[in-house]
């Protein structure tokens, strides 16, 4: 399914990731399964190998190359979908701790499968993230909380912060054109404050990730239910 191995080799090697080829073969195993699930359910538009490869894997990938995350880290990823960006991640780092948490039952069946065919180990979890947020299980007991999402920062982090530690981190992956700074007072609200904004090239895109340190607990009232979300973001 993907391109052969020196020449994904050769896309990763652009933005510094070496791949072996164990994390070759998880990644083409990977590729083949998204695109024979995707018939049944859909999971994505994008099923061209050099798609999956580039605007899949890679992308997701960078949260690694540009965020600090710790050895032996908990992460949760949040509606993760199909799996991006935390399952690439955990192929290339299998020292993460990795949570798959979604809100549809179809996703979470294809992700167990995944992990199966990987043999990687990941907990999956079925709920809504402003429910979770709110479970003594999953609140506050992860080092990193990821999203690759098209929400706005301050509806993310509402959805999302709640899951990290105090001196964790939530990483947002985000397009170009969104006035991050204007989410800074819902982030200190949730207990947050936003650390960096870092700025890359993906090949002819200009992409960033939000890192939002948690620097004290996030006040019980939220995450408020999903229609004060919608309603009104912090």
């Amino acid at each position: 399914m993907l391109p052969e191995f020196e020449l994904c080799c050769a896309e990763f090697g652009k933005f510094g990731i070496q791949l072996t080829e164990e994390q070759y073969r998880k990644f083409d195993i990977y590729a083949q399964f998204l695109v024979e699930y995707n018939e049944k359910v859909n999971l994505t538009a994008l099923t061209q190998p050099m798609d999956v490869l580039r605007k899949h894997f890679i992308d997701s990938s960078l949260m690694l190359e540009y965020c600090d995350i710790p050895s032996n880290a908990s992460v949760i990823d949040v509606g993760t979908g199909a799996g991006f960006p935390s399952v690439p991640m955990k192929i290339l780092r299998d020292d993460l701790q990795l949570t798959l948490l979604d809100s549809l039952a179809k996703r979470l069946t294809f992700l167990e499968q995944l992990c199966e065919k990987l043999e990687i180990q990941a907990k999956l979890v079925h709920g809504r993230a402003e429910d979770c947020g709110r479970m003594a299980e999953y609140r506050e007991k992860f080092d990193v909380a990821t999203a690759r999402a098209v929400a706005n920062l301050s509806v993310l982090s509402e959805y999302c912060v709640p899951f990290v530690k105090e001196d964790g981190i939530f990483a947002a992956m985000k397009g170009p054109t969104e006035d991050i700074q204007a989410s800074s007072d819902a982030i200190e609200k949730l207990g947050g404050e936003l650390e960096d904004v870092i700025a890359y090239d993906f090949y002819d895109e200009s992409r960033r990730i939000a890192v939002i340190r948690k620097v004290s607990q996030t006040p019980s009232k939220y995450p408020r239910n999903s229609g004060q979300i919608k309603k009104k973001s912090l």
